[in-house]
């Protein structure tokens, strides 16, 4: 295999691989040997024809796309052992000579690592955050802890009313004949909680205990599925329960139901004294935003797009294992929010962006300042992990790659270079 390296604008570069007509010889027959069972010729069983057979009738062109697909993947992971670029990107693939008997050549289209020019990053102007803890804090504290206390009681003297938990039953028609996805029962709805389409939930109200209504709702033009989307339907909904949240009294009782306290007065003063510790470790994080932000402002790179587009995906990715893990998949969230994968990824994509220009930025000064993470610091951060994922330390240790320790570091680095700059930034009133 040989490789060349050109460099293009915009922090991109194309990587011209040739694989050798030998190599590609030996792909061709593992395209054969694995599709050959599938192909069937007249005169021929089935599984027994040659490939020279098949090639004077169809062609060498008949195995060129599987051969290309063996070759490429390893051929791509040599090139970037071998090459010194850091890439930032999945790589754009083009084939630009595919012929029986010469060598396979394709290239990569990739986005490298931006170069990063520093402006100042210390002696940055942030706004002081005010940690001020005042009695109306205090009272939405109680006011939740009377939230979460709240009972259900069940209601079965009136209709639905604006708040109400409700449980339904309702299914969904488009011109008279119900449709896919839409049906459902015994589905718990809190009204004007806006998790269902255009006005169905608003059109519930009024409706009593076992009363079957039929509501008129026009889907998002934007809707993920693209058979609904803009179109009018009539879902047919029956109330079969009411409930309401009934809220304790912020009293003595209370204080002594939810914390280690006999009275209101001193759960009101350990609320405060936590409010406290909470609003100062915001502020840390705040001038800590701010000041990677105007060290953002104050550099110059330039990211290339499919960098940013790379990120986007990763965090669409993290976005789906967190909603998986909370039961919800990731075609619910496109049905109840009327988003498209597209749009979604659109959404994300300045907080990508966002994401790369810290990174970035945020190693440069550990560059710039020589922050080195010694043995003793990665051995502290490996077992904090090893507590988090309750394991020994050792083992996570035997388990770790040079790569993992490696990434650690760097991000260790970048924590130490955030801290820098935000002990260096001048807090304005």
């Amino acid at each position: 295999m040989s490789l060349q390296v050109e460099t293009l604008e915009k922090s991109m570069a194309k990587l011209t691989i040739e694989v050798s007509a030998e190599e590609f010889e030996q792909a061709m027959e593992k395209a054969y040997q694995r599709s050959k069972h599938k192909i069937s010729i007249p005169g021929f069983r089935k599984g027994k024809v040659s490939r020279a057979v098949i090639e004077k009738m169809y062609g060498p062109a008949t195995f060129y796309e599987d051969a290309a697909n063996l070759l490429i993947p390893d051929a791509y992971q040599k090139a970037l052992g071998e090459c010194e670029l850091e890439i930032v990107s999945q790589p754009k693939i083009e084939v630009t000579q595919v012929e029986k008997g010469q060598p396979f050549v394709f290239t990569a289209e990739v986005a490298v690592k931006p170069e990063v020019t520093l402006g100042e990053y210390k002696g940055l102007e942030v706004a002081k955050a005010d940690v001020t803890v005042t009695d109306e804090d205090v009272d939405a504290e109680v006011e939740k802890e009377r939230e979460a206390q709240a009972r259900m009681v069940p209601v079965e003297d009136r209709a639905v009313q604006d708040g109400d938990i409700t449980t339904i039953d309702f299914e969904g028609f488009m011109d008279g004949k119900p449709f896919e996805g839409g049906k459902g029962e015994d589905y718990p709805l809190t009204i004007g909680s806006h998790s269902f389409i255009d006005t169905f939930e608003e059109q519930l109200i009024g409706a009593n205990i076992g009363e079957e209504k039929e509501i008129e709702v026009t889907f998002p033009e934007e809707y993920q599925a693209k058979e609904l989307a803009g179109k009018p339907a009539t879902f047919k909904v029956t109330v079969k329960e009411i409930k309401v949240r009934e809220l304790p009294e912020a009293d003595d009782e209370l204080a002594q139901e939810v914390s280690e306290f006999e009275t209101m007065a001193e759960y009101r003063e350990d609320l405060r004294k936590k409010i406290q510790e909470r609003k100062e470790s915001a502020a840390k994080t705040q001038k800590e935003d701010a000041a990677v932000e105007k060290a953002i402002e104050n550099a110059q790179m330039e990211i290339p797009q499919p960098m940013i587009d790379t990120q986007t995906r990763q965090m669409a990715d993290e976005f789906a294992q967190r909603l998986q893990s909370q039961g919800m998949t990731m075609e619910q969230y496109m049905q109840f929010t009327g988003l498209t994968p597209d749009k979604l990824l659109e959404q994300m994509q300045p907080q990508a962006l966002k994401r790369i220009q810290s990174r970035l930025v945020l190693e440069a000064i550990a560059k710039a300042e020589n922050i080195e993470i010694s043995d003793e610091k990665l051995d502290e951060q490996i077992d904090k992990m090893a507590e988090m994922y309750q394991m020994e330390a050792d083992k996570l240790r035997e388990l770790m790659g040079d790569e993992e320790k490696k990434r650690i570091r760097e991000d260790l680095a970048v924590q130490e270079a955030v801290t820098l700059i935000a002990d260096a930034a001048v807090e304005a009133e």
